[in-house]
């Protein structure tokens, strides 16, 4: 590959949170210049990318992973742009699959939880952020991590999770059934 089409080390270092060295040398042989360029776009504000441009990221990367299906962090980058692109269930399968791969990989866990939490699944979500933060090698990680645990918690506590629709409407608006007073005799009747 040339120099051209691999991602520079001096702007990798802003995907600090990302990995270590190590992984640092493989993502700069698997992801070429142009896609780590709309990658840093899409981390400064991913509404910045238009459909094109979402499209043109998650094909770059899609190569990327069949390049270094081993590779974890190729994945979870894959996987930020599937979510960025709104195709949610490829984006759970690439992350989980980079969670199973390094599960020692901070940002993966992180990921994987930030996503879960935000389809509701928060309990799932509270396990995946808690191992996060103990996989934290910086004081910037252990914010992040612990505020989207905040988060998740916030959201267990006001109910908000996938499958519970109990608050969804006010109490007076849910049909209430009404029993008679004769039902409810005769019911306490025959279960003597």
């Amino acid at each position: 590959m040339t120099s051209e089409s691999t991602l520079s080390l001096s702007s990798h270092q802003e995907l600090s949170p990302l990995a270590g060295d190590a992984s640092t040398s493989v993502l700069t042989r698997f992801v070429p210049t142009a896609t780590s360029k709309q990658l840093f776009r899409m981390f400064r504000d991913p509404r910045v990318l238009e459909k094109e441009e979402r499209a043109d990221l998650v094909r770059e990367l899609r190569s990327a992973v069949e390049l270094a299906p081993a590779v974890a962090e190729v994945r979870v980058l894959f996987g930020m742009a599937l979510c960025v692109d709104l195709q949610a269930q490829e984006a759970l399968e690439q992350l989980r699959i980079a969670v199973e791969q390094a599960p020692d990989c901070f940002i993966a866990r992180l990921k994987y939880g930030e996503l879960l939490m935000r389809l509701r699944i928060c309990g799932k979500a509270a396990e995946e952020t808690h191992q996060a933060a103990k996989l934290a090698g910086s004081a910037a990680q252990s914010e992040m991590a612990r505020r989207q645990a905040t988060t998740i918690r916030t959201m267990m506590r006001e109910g908000v999770e996938r499958g519970g629709f109990k608050g969804l409407f006010p109490s007076w608006m849910t049909p209430k059934r009404r029993v008679r007073r004769s039902e409810s005799v005769t019911a306490l009747a025959n279960s003597r």
